[in-house]
């Protein structure tokens, strides 16, 4: 049995061959808006992207960058940071905007 032994999560697993483990494996979320096959890649471009869907900035939180679109209920709520956008913001967006956006795997 050749191969590395790697602990994460709470569980040890041998990977045979390590160098196409960290291949397969090293993969991130993005937002995708659909109909230009666009990555979005700041809020610049995601701000584009709702306005252009009927979404208008809500400008109350200051620590969030926050979306409303009138004819709804929905509040898209962001951290102000795009650094700190993570997956589980991506499939709001995705939730409340389905015939726009995707979240896609991406390599890095």
């Amino acid at each position: 049995m050749a191969g590395v032994w790697v602990f994460r999560n709470g569980v040890v697993r041998l990977i045979e061959n390590p160098a196409n483990e960290q291949q397969s494996t090293v993969r991130r979320k993005v937002l995708l808006h659909t109909p230009t096959n666009e990555v979005i890649t700041s809020y610049a471009s995601l701000e584009r992207k709702l306005i252009g869907l009927g979404w208008e900035r809500y400008y109350e939180e200051p620590d969030l960058l926050q979306f409303h679109k009138r004819s709804s209920i929905d509040l898209i709520s962001l951290p102000k940071e795009f650094s700190r956008f993570k997956s589980m913001h991506m499939y709001d967006i995705v939730v409340k905007n389905r015939e726009a956006f995707k979240v896609v795997d991406m390599a890095k």
